[in-house]
């Protein structure tokens, strides 16, 4: 059980950047836990507010029901109260308010509540799924808008008002009128995430509209170049947002757009560049091919941590 209450989280989560770790699987797409165990335990020496167990990164698509918990207690035991350790959780409402308890249980300190599955639902639906999932736990539930899960500003009030350990918005789609609503009407009752793939695109226009943090899943990788480029973020330097999205973000979002579900398998990739291979991405996604591993592995050597980084393996 987490130490923390909701509030507390938020907060914690709310002031730093945030991250979703891969999940490293064998060549049979087993879970490889002693990698994933090394890669938490290496994270957390970084400045980062929080990392995602089981997230989008993670490809918590690809796991079971079952899975999901152990991989979280396995993050909870490693990192051992450094950074708070948050869970996915999703599918349907009765699979995910299965997967939430069962997070809680193994000392989450809170949740992130993606898409339902398939199906695309009226807001009022979409509310029922939220509140049922906030009820089954007494840990904070951050809601990710995106896709098939868009709630508007009324349906947050009212889940505000419902569920007290309702604490996170995490937006998925971009839409800046939206976001400038939600928080116009919100405030800083919720915390609010950027989480957009790659997200340091978005970053600077999104702190003007509030959302202080966002989940970078390059940290995984550089995550020198990742906290440096959310510190320029927070003082607005935007000479070195500019240098950073022209010289890594931006020629790594050209690879990562040549082929779908390439937004979790090039963070793989980069595992494998850095020297902390965390095994292939499980189908349906694809890897990357030989080559386009090489055209990343040139983006990261050209980066200032890179030298450090080889020395340190």
């Amino acid at each position: 059980m987490s130490k923390m209450t909701p509030q507390e989280m938020a907060a914690r989560i709310g002031g730093g950047l945030l991250s979703f770790p891969v999940t490293p699987f064998k060549p049979d797409y087993s879970f490889d836990e002693a990698t994933y165990r090394a890669n938490m335990d290496w994270l957390c020496g970084y400045d980062v507010a929080g990392l995602f167990a089981a997230g989008g990164t993670g490809e918590f698509f690809s796991l079971t029901p079952s899975e999901v918990p152990h991989v979280v207690k396995v993050a909870v035991d490693e990192t051992k109260g450094r950074v708070p350790v948050l869970a996915g959780t999703g599918y349907g409402t009765a699979i995910a308010r299965e997967i939430a308890i069962g997070a809680e249980q193994t000392g989450a300190d809170g949740l992130l509540l993606l898409p339902p599955y398939l199906t695309h639902a009226e807001q009022d639906g979409l509310a029922a799924h939220v509140e049922a999932v906030c009820s089954s736990v007494k840990i904070g539930v951050i809601v990710y808008n995106r896709d098939n899960a868009i709630l508007q500003p009324d349906t947050l009030a009212r889940l505000c008002e419902r569920c007290p350990n309702l604490v996170g918005y995490k937006d998925g789609i971009g839409d800046i009128e939206l976001m400038t609503r939600v928080y116009t009407r919100l405030g800083d009752r919720l915390t609010y995430i950027g989480g957009l793939p790659t997200a340091e695109t978005f970053a600077l226009p999104y702190l003007d509209m509030g959302v202080t943090t966002y989940s970078s899943a390059v940290f995984n990788f550089v995550p020198e170049f990742a906290t440096k480029f959310y510190a320029a973020v927070r003082r607005r330097d935007h000479q070195a947002i500019h240098a950073g999205l022209k010289d890594f973000i931006l020629p790594l979002i050209a690879i990562r757009n040549r082929k779908k579900g390439y937004a979790v398998s090039i963070i793989k990739a980069g595992m494998r560049v850095i020297g902390r291979d965390s095994g292939p991405v499980r189908p349906p996604l694809t890897d990357l091919t030989e080559q386009e591993i090489a055209e990343l592995a040139a983006l990261v050597a050209k980066l200032p941590q890179a030298a450090t980084q080889q020395a340190a393996e």
